[in-house]
Parts: structure tokens; C-alpha cells; sequence
């Protein structure tokens, strides 16, 4: 019976361990592009005669522990930054958080977002994590798209 108990104890231990290192490398992933790291939907708004209007970026991230997005977004087009104000948000969808984050972009850097070469986007978490990662070339290029529509 001893050994039956030590032998649960062990797994359990070595479960618990697995566990924090999953969660805690997951909340510290590693991503090439933006994309890769969350769940972008960007959108562009036009008036009645087809000029921009504005355009908006909302992006989802999910994580196991607590960090909360701060409300400032850098956006480097090309290397000259642009930092923009964020609505942010946090909810509890089963065991991770799903951060909310939507901005509008200035309307003077939009031309900037059609010819640009690259986008970055740098964002924040209140536990001093921060995340700049640029756009991957299919995403920059669906972005321009929906601008020159």
C-alpha cells in the first residue's frame, strides 16, 4: 500500500511540473508573426464616396495566467511608430483568459499602412511582458487589399 501511495505522490508531482511548464510556456510563446501569436480581424470603414473613413484592428490573445493587456499599442510602419490608445478587455473561457484588445488607427497613417513594406505591432501586459512582432507578408498584403478597395 506504501508503495502504491509513493508511486501516486510521484506522478502526481511529475504531472504538476509538466503542467506549470506547459502553462507557463504557453503564456510565454514564441511567434514569428503577429498572426502566429493571436487572432487579428482588421477592418476598414469608407464613406459614401469610397474615401477612408477609418480602419480598425481587434486582437485576441488567450493566456492561463492573469497578465491583462495595458491600453497602449505601438504601430512601427516601415520604423516610424505611431502609438495609439486601446479599448482592452479580459474575460475567463475555461481554464485560459481571453485578452481583448481594438484600436482604431489614425486616419493619417493609413496611407502609411497601404505602402508600407512592414507593419509591427507592439502591445503590452500589465505583468511587464511585451510583445512586437511584425505582420506576415500574407496578412500586410490582405491589409493593403482591404485599403485599396
Amino acid at each position: 500500500m506504501q508503495k502504491i501511495l509513493m508511486g501516486i505522490g510521484v506522478l502526481l508531482i511529475l504531472l504538476g511540473i509538466f503542467g506549470a511548464s506547459y502553462i507557463w510556456h504557453y503564456d510565454h510563446r514564441e511567434a514569428e508573426t503577429l498572426e502566429k501569436y493571436a487572432v487579428l480581424e482588421f477592418q476598414v470603414a469608407r464613406d459614401g464616396d469610397g474615401n477612408w473613413e477609418s480602419a480598425t484592428l481587434s486582437l485576441w490573445d488567450y493566456r492561463y495566467d492573469e497578465a491583462r493587456f495595458l491600453n497602449t499599442v505601438i504601430v512601427f510602419t516601415d520604423g516610424a511608430p505611431w502609438e495609439i490608445e486601446a479599448v482592452t478587455k479580459q474575460t475567463q473561457k475555461g481554464w485560459r483568459k481571453e485578452n481583448k484588445l481594438f484600436f482604431h488607427f489614425p486616419k493619417s497613417s493609413l496611407k502609411d499602412l497601404l505602402l508600407a513594406k512592414e507593419i509591427r505591432i507592439k502591445f503590452y501586459y500589465d505583468n511587464g511582458q511585451s510583445i512586437d512582432l511584425p505582420l506576415g507578408k500574407k496578412e500586410l498584403l490582405a491589409w493593403q487589399r482591404k485599403l485599396r478597395w
